[in-house]
């Protein structure tokens, strides 16, 4: 009846509209140069070894085939130390079968394949793009991306906000001399004969390290490292028979999803880890891969040296 009278009465009647507030944008934290160059330093020296188990998902271009293609994802196992020591056992799904075994000292890498029954020995250094890129994923690749160098004392370091889509980031940008050319020419005042090193991104919202990129000389990308998903990351139990959960000498976080692209090698890995553990001390033969008896030996590097057949 009330309604009835202030229709007829012409008596507006208002509705208002409550709009839900979107989400706020997250907070921009601030560091100068100096403050981010000593973040990452701290995060690459507090990581000297690390023990993992992962599962990985491996992508390729075109030219791609071999033992991994027919796994959308496999089991991994990843033995890591600095210097550059490193072993690592892919497995398949469900039936943890072995699909390959790498190991690399830093200057020698050696990958056995049971089902090829191939054992694939080479320098890490060979720059050749493979018909068959397992030869490609070489295990010093992941040295590089799961264990960080710090920044040479002295070396000089540019420093740059930068944004993609809604993400904001700072960027550190280390550069080198080029390969040949003396330090008194490169030093010189007004000299142009520099290139990039590397490029490592701080995601802004919390400062951690969001991707660290590679560069090769001539300015080509090496390696292209994305990392998410940073947890506390306890260190290896104490002699007590408890677990140390004290902080590291970075922030006491590791990335646990890493995605690493190598456009040079014709590969995409994604990481992602499901237990880890750092800085526990690893025995030196744990980093040796013998040749099994009965397998091919193969060298990429001195294939690479034949002449191609018309």
């Amino acid at each position: 009846m009330t309604a009835a009278a202030a229709l007829a009465c012409g008596c507006a009647v208002s509705h208002k509209t409550v709009v839900k507030p979107g989400n706020a944008p997250e907070k921009l934290l601030t560091a100068t140069k100096d403050e981010l160059i000593s973040r990452y330093n701290q995060q690459a020296q507090s990581i000297t070894s690390l023990n993992a188990t992962v599962a990985m998902k491996l992508t390729a271009g075109s030219a791609y085939s071999g033992v991994i293609e027919q796994y959308h994802e496999i089991k991994g196992f990843i033995l890591a130390a600095k210097p550059a020591d490193i072993f690592v056992i892919g497995q398949a799904p469900v039936v943890s079968k072995d699909i390959f075994t790498m190991v690399s000292d830093g200057d020698t890498f050696h990958i056995f394949i049971p089902s090829k029954n191939e054992f694939i020995e080479g320098p890490d250094n060979l720059e050749r793009q493979a018909s068959k890129p397992i030869e490609n994923l070489r295990p010093q690749h992941l040295v590089d991306a799961l264990l960080w160098e710090p920044f040479a004392g002295g070396a000089p370091v540019l420093y740059e906000e930068a944004s993609e889509g809604a993400n904001r980031y700072y960027v550190l940008t280390a550069i080198r001399e080029e390969p040949g050319q003396s330090a008194t020419k490169t030093s010189a005042l007004g000299s142009s004969n520099w290139e990039i090193s590397r490029k490592i991104w701080f995601d802004r919202t919390n400062l951690q390290i969001a991707r660290v990129e590679n560069f090769a000389s001539g300015g080509k990308v090496a390696s292209d490292v994305h990392y998410s998903n940073w947890l506390a990351t306890p260190e290896p139990s104490n002699s007590a028979g408890g677990t140390a959960t004290t902080a590291l000498a970075g922030n006491g976080m590791y990335p646990h999803e890493i995605s690493i692209s190598r456009p040079g090698d014709d590969y995409q890995l994604q990481l992602e880890i499901k237990k880890l553990t750092i800085n526990e001390p690893i025995a030196a033969d744990r980093f040796v891969l013998k040749q099994p008896p009965g397998t091919r030996l193969v060298h990429p590097d001195e294939d690479a040296k034949e002449p191609q057949k018309p």
